[in-house]
C-alpha cells in the first residue's frame, strides 16, 4: 500500500479531497479481494483433483466456493481500513450503504472469470502459470495508486472497459463519503461486463465439466 502511495507522490499526481492513504487502501480493498479470489478459484479445480475424480457432485461448486473463501481476506482489510479512519479521523457516511453493490460487483467478476479460468487450467495445464502474470498486469492497469479521474478525458471511456475501473471508484466513493468522483458509465460498464462475464463463465465451466473426470 505505502509503494502506492509513493508512487503518487513521486509521480506528482494530484492530490485528492481525502488523504493519500485511504484513496490507496479503499481501492486495495476490492483490488485484494478480486486477486486473491481470482488466484484461489483458477486453481481450486487442479488442486482438488482426488475429490474430482472420486465423487461426483456439482463441480462448479469448488470455485464459488474459492471465491467465497476469498471473503476472509477482505473483512481483514475493511477492519484494517477502519481502524485507519479512526486514526485520521475521517468518519463514514451515508454512501457506505453502497458499499455491498460494488462487492457484489466484484463477487461476481471474480465468479466469471474464476469458473473460466478454472476450467482452461483443467484443459491446459499450463495455463496456470500466466494466472499470476495476468493478475499482475490487472494491478498496474487498475486504477490504485490514482483515480481514474486523474486518466485525460478523451481516454476514460476506453479505460472504463477494464471493469476493475467501476468497481474500484464504487468502493471509493462509498467508503470515503462521495469525495471522490464517480463515472456512471464506468459503472455501467462494470455491470454488463460483470454479467457476461458470469454467463460466458457458467456457460464454458458446463460444457468443460463432463470431460473433468477423464482430463484431471
Amino acid at each position: 500500500m505505502f509503494v502506492f502511495v509513493m508512487f503518487r507522490r513521486l509521480m506528482g499526481v494530484e492530490r485528492a479531497a481525502v488523504p493519500d492513504t485511504l484513496l490507496v487502501l479503499s481501492a486495495v480493498l476490492p483490488w485484494q479481494f478480486f486477486a486473491t479470489a481470482l488466484a484461489e478459484s483458477s486453481s481450486s479445480l487442479i488442486t482438488n483433483t482426488n475429490l474430482i475424480s472420486k465423487v461426483y457432485f456439482p463441480r462448479i461448486i469448488i470455485p464459488v466456493s474459492a471465491v467465497i473463501t476469498a471473503f476472509a481476506d477482505f473483512l481483514v482489510t475493511l477492519g484494517l481500513l477502519a481502524l485507519v479512519m479512526v486514526w485520521l479521523q475521517f468518519p463514514p457516511a451515508l454512501t457506505l450503504v453502497a458499499m455491498p453493490f460494488f462487492w457484489l460487483l466484484a463477487f461476481g467478476l471474480s465468479v466469471g472469470l474464476g469458473l473460466f479460468l478454472a476450467a482452461l487450467n483443467v484443459e491446459y495445464r499450463d495455463f496456470r502459470y500466466l494466472v499470476p502474470f495476468i493478475i499482475q498486469l490487472g494491478l498496474f492497469v487498475s486504477p490504485i495508486a490514482f483515480s481514474s479521474s486523474n486518466i485525460p478525458e478523451r481516454w476514460r471511456m476506453a479505460y472504463a472497459l477494464n471493469p476493475l475501473v467501476g468497481i474500484i471508484d464504487g468502493f471509493r466513493w462509498s467508503i470515503l463519503g462521495g469525495r471522490t468522483p464517480l463515472d456512471p458509465y464506468a459503472v455501467l460498464t462494470s455491470v454488463v461486463l460483470t454479467l457476461l462475464s458470469v454467463a460466458f463463465g457458467v456457460w464454458y465451466f458446463r460444457r468443460m465439466e463432463r470431460g473433468f473426470a477423464d482430463v484431471i
